[in-house]
């Protein structure tokens, strides 16, 4: 009589905490609401958001944010006609010059400078109206392009800095939406085909989108308490996480609650035993994942270095919703949501030949071999590496060519001589004199002339003779800082540059706290240090190997001029965090088993056998979210979505299926050493520790 009302009360509280898992999280997203919305509100990406504090370019930026007006958008209107231009043409040009200078307040005199053939005139000219404001930047250059027109064969561009900004800043803005739709569209047509079925792959990707809501928010909410920069790359990243991870949790979560299905009756009881079937790898999983990306806050380069937080928000964000919402949600459902292919109680499923019971066959045979070919194969495509094309130029960074881009390529062309995109000084004002002559005496520099003086500061713009980005400006802009005392070096060219030198000092200071980071989390669940070490060396392969295939099609297929100088510091994070993910699913099995006194060959190829497809289903995914990006028009996207889509898809198929398994098979019980399994059989078949026991409730 008395267990009769406990029994009820047990029932009532299983079926009440789905509900309240429910019930907390529509809270929580009432609460993130009005911050998510904000998030693109704080989103910048100008180059020089991208700088480093220490950086000269940042410096001159911030000082010219002090001058009056602020810092000067500065233009280059370029009229150009291939047979030469008339009179006419200089006419229009002169006539819209001066309606441009009545409309707005303008440093100085624009003059014109033409070219030596005859075919173009450009008008540099800078404006302080805008100031910090990018809405009045946008308008400026927009009102600018509308009266600079050219009819009857006249072509007039609007190139310059500040309209290079605001076509990055339109690609940027304009990224969110179709980023968004693409991603939930790939992973809704993969898990309808994984799950064959009309409603299951509804659930996850619901949750994935609330997932990606409260990470927006919670992203907001870093910026603000922290001042964590927010790029269009970054919050692009994170969402393309939020989906990827999150849709690989839910693969490898609802998979084990099939299996408990058949085995116990309530499926509140089966999402238990689920959880803690498969919970602490996709703890581990997370959590090796956020160490990784957290190491990125060592970045001196600020893009990078918010990259870090907002990641793992996004990572975070994903586990939690899936570990929560989605368990609630597919108690709630019941069987029903697997209709048609629903697991009933105490069924069997169909024996079906396993693919990678078949591939963990052949690597179990021959380990030496298959891994001495593995080997062979991965070192040979990384050695396409070094047909990477150089650091990618402004002028280059769009896979389609809007108008500020055409004005750098018809003044590369028509000015070969030198450089339209001009290098700014800034100085103190009280040595601008003597600053100017130096400068003027520079190698390397074809004009300079001082521009505003205030606040103990003057700004000088100075013109290479060198083409903008090449090697000479560099060796102009080199010669500037080293010869100027008290000055700073900065403009376009010059955030370039300091660019590239911050992500060689990134790579240098991030790829060892990377790999120490990852070693200790997989040391700490794996008990063994063989393991682990293995794990890093095969995501490490996966990474020379897929840079390797990126620079056999980045210049002859996709036709890119230049290689992003972030892609391999980022590459190298994101591929050895969510590479050492699906290793980490396959030893935490293959544990399971050695645990169970199973040899470390037989356990391997078990291992193999029972997570191969759901992992399979979870690279495929991953791979399809980051190869989203290679239709985003920014071609630094397009080339970090392609390595970590290769990558991703080499460590599902290639490196995880074989080497890992391979090796683990040669290696035997040294694979664990120096943990327990490591030692005779005797050893490691005692009673394990009841914390390392994975348990089944009894139905």
């Amino acid at each position: 009589m008395g267990a009769a009302p406990t029994t009820a009360a047990s029932r009532r509280r299983r079926r009440a905490i789905p509900w309240v898992f429910l019930g907390l999280w529509v809270a929580v997203l009432a609460l993130a609401s009005p911050f998510a919305s904000r998030l693109a509100d704080v989103q910048k990406d100008r180059p020089v958001d991208y700088l480093p504090a220490s950086a000269d370019s940042t410096e001159v930026a911030r000082i010219q944010d002090q001058l009056p007006g602020g810092e000067a958008t500065e233009l280059v209107l370029v009229y150009h006609r291939d047979g030469g231009l008339s009179a006419a043409d200089r006419k229009t040009a002169a006539e819209q010059i001066a309606e441009v200078a009545d409309a707005h307040r303008l440093v100085a005199e624009p003059k014109g400078v033409p070219s030596e053939d005859g075919t173009t005139l450009m008008y540099p000219i800078a404006s302080t109206e805008p100031g910090q404001d990018e809405e009045k930047r946008d308008a400026l250059v927009g009102d600018v392009r509308d009266i600079a027109r050219g009819e009857g064969g006249l072509s007039v561009d609007v190139g310059g800095g500040g309209a290079f900004d605001t076509d990055a800043s339109e690609v940027y803005n304009s990224l969110g939406g179709p980023l968004l739709y693409t991603t939930a569209a790939v992973v809704a047509l993969l898990l309808i085909l994984i799950y064959r079925s009309p409603f299951l792959w509804l659930v996850p990707l619901a949750v994935a989108g609330i997932a990606d809501y409260f990470a927006m928010a919670v992203a907001y909410g870093l910026h603000q308490a922290f001042g964590t920069a927010i790029s269009g790359q970054s919050s692009g990243i994170m969402t393309i996480l939020v989906f990827g991870a999150g849709t690989d949790y839910a693969l490898l979560l609802v998979a084990r609650y099939r299996e408990e299905l058949r085995r116990i009756e309530q499926p509140y009881d089966a999402m238990v035993a689920a959880l803690r079937g498969c919970g602490p790898a996709v703890l581990a999983s997370s959590g090796t994942v956020a160490a990784g990306l957290l190491c990125l806050l060592a970045a001196d380069l600020n893009s990078s270095r918010g990259m870090g937080p907002l990641g793992t928000v996004g990572v975070l964000c994903a586990l939690a919703a899936m570990l929560t919402l989605l368990p609630a949600i597919l108690v709630l459902l019941g069987r029903r949501v697997f209709w048609p292919l629903v697991p009933a109680y105490g069924s069997t499923p169909k024996r079906r030949r396993s693919l990678f019971a078949a591939m963990g066959g052949s690597a179990g045979r021959r380990p030496l071999a298959v891994l001495a070919g593995g080997g062979v194969l991965l070192g040979a495509l990384a050695l396409g590496a070094f047909n990477l094309p150089g650091s990618l130029k402004q002028e280059d960074s769009f896979t389609k060519t809007p108008d500020s881009v055409a004005a750098m390529k018809t003044l590369a062309a028509a000015y070969p001589e030198g450089s339209a995109q001009p290098i700014t000084v800034m100085t103190r004002a009280g040595d601008a004199t003597a600053a100017l002559a130096e400068i003027r005496g520079t190698k390397g520099v074809d004009r300079a002339q001082k521009g505003r003086t205030a606040k103990g500061w003057t700004e000088i713009s100075v013109s290479a003779s060198a083409p903008a980005e090449s090697p000479g400006e560099t060796a102009t802009i080199k010669a500037l800082r080293d010869g100027l005392d008290g000055a700073y070096v900065g403009g376009a060219s010059a955030q370039q540059l300091d660019l590239k030198e911050s992500n060689a000092r990134d790579r240098a200071v991030v790829v060892p706290l990377v790999l120490a980071a990852v070693l200790l989390v997989l040391v700490a669940l794996l008990r063994s240090l063989v393991a682990p070490l293995l794990l890093l060396a095969a995501v490490v392969a996966v990474w020379g190997a897929s840079l390797g295939i990126a620079g056999l099609v980045f210049e002859p297929l996709f036709g890119f001029e230049g290689t992003d100088p972030g892609l391999g510091l980022l590459s190298f994070v994101f591929l050895v965090a969510l590479g050492v993910d699906y290793g980490i699913f396959l030893m935490h099995r293959m544990r399971e088993e050695c645990l169970n006194g199973c040899e470390p060959g037989p356990a391997a190829l078990t291992a193999l056998r029972t997570t191969g497809g759901v992992v399979a289903s979870a690279g495929l995914v991953l791979a399809a979210t980051f190869a989203v990006l290679t239709n985003m028009p920014l071609v630094q996207l397009v080339e970090l979505g392609f390595v970590i889509a290769v990558g991703v898809l080499l460590d599902t198929f290639l490196v995880r299926t074989y080497l890992v398994t391979s090796a683990s098979v040669a290696l035997g019980r040294k694979v664990w050493w120096p943990g327990p399994l490591s030692r005779p059989r005797a050893a490691a078949t005692s009673p394990a520790p009841e914390a390392e026991r994975v348990r089944v409730p009894s139905p």
